[in-house]
Order: C-alpha cells, then sequence, then structure tokens
C-alpha cells in the first residue's frame, strides 16, 4: 500500500552480530564459529574497578583479527578504497514523487502487535518478541500481562548500535528458529545487537522487488549491497533473478547461506561476495559490469572486511554515483534506504534526484513505516516509522 502525505517523520535501525557463546569455565568467552582451541588455563576474573571496554558495533562488517604475533593495523591506518571524483551529470533532473509513505502491516510470519513508551512488541513465527524503539513515544494500547508474557525481551544498552542479550521469560529459546516471508524460508536469530535477522519495513520494497523480476519480459541481475542475511536476494532469486549479494560480514554471508539452504534455492544464481561495498562497485564499474535492479541499505556507520570505514554523510553521494554508472541501459530500479539517521528523507530525495540526472524517469522518497496490526494481526492500530528512503524507476 502506497500512501502520500504531507508531512514528514523520523526513523533508527543497525547490525548484526550472532550472541557470543560462553566457555563453561568463568572468565572465558569463545567466539561463536572460532576454530582456536583454548588450552590455557582460565584467566582470572576482571578486577572490580576496572571498567570493561566498550566494543564498537560493527554496522556493517567485522575487521579480521590480525595474524599472532602481529600488531593490528588501526583502522585509522587502513588504506581506503580510492575514490574518483564525482561524474559531471547534465539533464534534466527525474520527475519527482514527494513525501511517499510505504506502509507495511506485516507479511508472512511477522506483524507489530504494539508498541509504546520506548518499546515495539512483535509477532515473529510463533514468538512474540519485545524490543527497544526510541519512536514510540506513546503509551502501549495492549494490557500489561501481555507485554510480560512475550517469549523474548532484549534488555541492555536501548542505543540502536549498543549491545545487550536477551531475556526469556517462559523458557530458554534456541538462537535460531524458522520463520517465512513472501514465499521464502529462512532463519530468525537473537544477536547482541536487538536485531533478528529481517528488517520488515523492507517487506514494501521486497514486494516491489518481486513484482519487477517476475513481470520482466527478460532474465534480470540483482545487485544487494550491504545484503545482511539475505531474505532480499533470496526473494529475488525466487521470483527468477540472478543475483550478487554483497555483505562484508563472514557471519552474514554464513547465515545467508543457512537461509538459501533452508528455503531450498541451492541452485539459484546467487554470488555471495564477502567484501567491502564500495570496493566491489569500484571494480565493477572498472569491469563494465551492469544490473537492472540495485537494491542499497547502508549503515550509518561501519568496517569492511579489512577496516575500510564506512561513513553515511561522507561517502553515500560517491556510492549513488557509482551505482548510477552500473545500471543497465534498461535498468528498472535503484533503492536505498538510511536508518538509524538524523536527517530529512528529503536530503536523499535531493541526492537521488542529482545523481539520476539526464535519467528520465522518476525519483520517489519519503519513509517506510509499519502499523500495528494487534493480537490477531488483523486490527489497524498506530503508525511507528522505521527508516528514510527513496526509489528511482525509469517511468
Amino acid at each position: 500500500m502506497e500512501c502520500y502525505l504531507l508531512r514528514d517523520k523520523t526513523r533508527a535501525e543497525a547490525e548484526r552480530f550472532p550472541l557470543k557463546k560462553k566457555d563453561s569455565r568463568p572468565g572465558n568467552r569463545v567466539r561463536a564459529g572460532s576454530e582456536k582451541k583454548q588450552v590455557h588455563a582460565a584467566k582470572p576474573a576482571r578486577r572490580a574497578d576496572t571498567a570493561p571496554k566498550k566494543r564498537e558495533p560493527d554496522a556493517v562488517r567485522s575487521v579480521p583479527k590480525p595474524a599472532p604475533k602481529e600488531k593490528a593495523i588501526p583502522a585509522t591506518a587502513v588504506e581506503q578504497a580510492p575514490a574518483r571524483p564525482l561524474k559531471p551529470r547534465t539533464g534534466e533532473r527525474p520527475a519527482e514523487q514527494v513525501p511517499v509513505i510505504l506502509e507495511s502491516s506485516g507479511a508472512g510470519d511477522f506483524h507489530l502487535i504494539d508498541s509504546g513508551n520506548g518499546l515495539k512488541l512483535e509477532q515473529y513465527g510463533d514468538y512474540r518478541v519485545v524490543r527497544p524503539e526510541a519512536q514510540a513515544l506513546w503509551q502501549p494500547s495492549v494490557p500489561d500481562r501481555v507485554w510480560q508474557n512475550a517469549d523474548a525481551i532484549f534488555t541492555g544498552d536501548t542505543d540502536e548500535d549498543g549491545m545487550g542479550r536477551w531475556r526469556f521469560p517462559k523458557e530458554a529459546l534456541g538462537e535460531t528458529w524458522p520463520l517465512s516471508l513472501l514465499g521464502v524460508d529462512f532463519l530468525g536469530r537473537f544477536t547482541a545487537f536487538r536485531h533478528v535477522g529481517v528488517f520488515p519495513e523492507q517487506i514494501v520494497h521486497w514486494e516491489w522487488l518481486k513484482n519487477a523480476v517476475e513481470s520482466a519480459d527478460r532474465p534480470l541481475k540483482v545487485l544487494n549491497l550491504f545484503g545482511y542475511t539475505g531474505v532480499a536476494s533470496l526473494v529475488a532469486a525466487a521470483a527468477g533473478a540472478e543475483v550478487t549479494h554483497v555483505d562484508a560480514s563472514k557471519k552474514a554471508i554464513g547465515w545467508a547461506k543457512e537461509n538459501q539452504a533452508l528455503a531450498g534455492l541451492e541452485q539459484a544464481p546467487i554470488r555471495w561476495i564477502c567484501e567491502d561495498a564500495m570496493k566491489f562497485i569500484q571494480r565493477e564499474e572498472r569491469r563494465g559490469s551492469t544490473y537492472d535492479i540495485i537494491l542499497t541499505d547502508p549503515p550509518k556507520f561501519g568496517r569492511g572486511t579489512h577496516g575500510e570505514i564506512w561513513q553515511l554523510f561522507d561517502h553515500l553521494p560517491l556510492m549513488l554515483d557509482i551505482c548510477r554508472e552500473i545500471l543497465s541501459p534498461k535498468a528498472l530500479g535503484l533503492v536505498l534506504t538510511a536508518y538509524s539517521i538524523r536527517a530529512s528523507f528529503y536530503s536523499m530525495h535531493e541526492l537521488m534526484r542529482e545523481t539520476m540526472r539526464g535519467a528520465g524517469g522518476v525519483v520517489a522518497s519519503g519513509e517506510l513505516v509499519i502499523r500495528e496490526a494487534g493480537l490477531d494481526g488483523k486490527t489497524p492500530g498506530r503508525v511507528l516509522s522505521t527508516s528514510l528512503f527513496s526509489r528511482w524507476e525509469p517511468k
């Protein structure tokens, strides 16, 4: 459902890390997936007067560990991908549609039950989940007993990038559980950054993507940048597209491959690329590679596979400029979403129109929102703003 409103809103989102697995010995922790065996005695407990270091969230990408006995290179010393100047653009800017509010009330195994007091109560398959939501400024609608009866509650740092842990009031739950959206099966996962492996506000874009691929009169090539756990990539592949999925987190790529197997799409034409997104698209530009649809969902801040720094406001103009260059002559769309930033969607909108100057078509920009659907998933309630977006289409 697309609604055209005359007012603006704001938003919040970020990353993506599986929970750390604890060693049975106190004082020791082992990273999930680590192959290094613990051979030494347990380390003494941290002194009470020693404050733990705050771990910086890896909103895009994990920095690889240095080899043994080698000193890690500071992130500030890491060589960035060489930045080329922006291409001069001429011609008329595309037509515009603003503000556009793309609304979802849920799909498949997801719906928003209620929100308020800085929290949201969501249904993910069989589980009811409580997570922080800074923009839920009002009072909840459903009784307290419903909130207290949730299966999983995220506790800890309420900042969007902050780490915390999950509390399971009823019984201990496994790290993953099966979910389905738009006919694609995948795994939900309780991560240390409050996220569960899918961002349901994107459903409206995924529906648009699915329809575009299925209604095309030719095979389409789709590029998914900052692809995370691959749900959008699987939706595109299931619809018949050839997909290139890029994310610099090895954990996210591994999770995406698990989702591919669960969805029964092992034979689907998907390239899983674990690399810094900027480096990848710069190389694709040099190669002359093109794509019919490009999705990009960058974080506010992140690091590439070799410590490359990503800053949304610094690097987004060049990223969109390169994306314009690698769009095919018959491209069907360029989609940008931006979360957890203090900006108006108009900033994204004007940048997209300048980037696509001379390409014709239309740029629609605004916000992605989710409407509360009550306990039954069918009772409309208030609207929760989640993300800014801008989408260019050739018509």
